[in-house]
């Protein structure tokens, strides 16, 4: 099942494409990563794909319906997380527990089950002792695995990701990237995530949008079906994306 479709879509900053005439398809239960040298529009790409930039032209299409009919749940997880200052008051136990109150129900009693899963995501990335700590005393690379636990508990059918990893040692990462799998294969979840860590996380993927300069100053974008282990990368279309 498609969950988000991208057609012909060209989008710019101050009268200059950056991105043009790109299509392409998210299905559901995919581990979707996306990589490209720095200033490849990698974040930019993932914020047409959520609405968040409205493109010059062409058409984005998200489900409204995840492939059991219910409504489609995306959380996102920005490049850098850096909006908590010094004086937010908020803990990260209570933060990460706020990914579990539903809209208008912020006062709501928690249950074991929403506890439990509380402290899965502060485990699995690495920040249960710190639970108690003041977010905004935090380092940058604390704040964005408590942001990539709050996603996580709220459930979400799509995460996307964009360097989720940043601040984190090897082991941290193959943790997560297997995580990550797992919660693709077990829950029928799907992730697209930016990453610069291609070697390490590649045996996961299903599908890998590679950003790359061309010879005339363009960004050329392959799409693989990436699987070392299935029968190898075939690339499968390309596009084009202007510097």
């Amino acid at each position: 099942m498609n969950l988000i479709t991208m057609e012909n879509i060209v989008f710019g900053y101050s009268h200059v494409p950056v991105i043009n005439d790109v299509s392409l398809d998210i299905r559901s239960g995919e581990f979707v990563g996306i990589t490209g040298q720095n200033g490849a529009a990698k974040s930019t790409l993932l914020r047409i794909m959520l609405g968040l930039l409205k493109p010059w032209h062409g058409k984005i299409m998200i489900s409204k319906k995840n492939d059991k009919g219910r409504r489609l749940k995306v959380a996102y997880v920005p490049q850098q997380i850096a909006s908590f200052n010094v004086g937010f008051p908020s803990t990260v136990l209570e933060l990460v527990k706020s990914g579990r109150f539903q809209k208008g129900k912020w006062f709501k009693r928690l249950k074991r089950t929403d506890e439990a899963l509380v402290r899965n995501a502060l485990e699995m990335v690495g920040m249960w002792e710190y639970r108690h700590h003041k977010i905004g005393s935090l380092s940058g690379g604390q704040k964005q695995k408590i942001c990539i636990a709050r996603a996580y508990v709220s459930e979400p059918d799509v995460f996307v990701l964009d360097e989720p990893t940043t601040g984190m040692d090897v082991e941290s990462r193959m943790e997560f990237y297997q995580f990550m799998h797992l919660q693709i294969k077990a829950h029928d979840r799907t992730v697209i995530m930016v990453t610069h860590d291609l070697d390490e996380v590649q045996d996961y993927l299903d599908k890998h949008i590679r950003l790359e300069r061309g010879e005339d100053g363009e960004w050329k974008c392959l799409i693989s079906a990436s699987c070392n282990e299935h029968s190898g990368l075939v690339d499968s279309s390309e596009l084009l994306l202007q510097s």
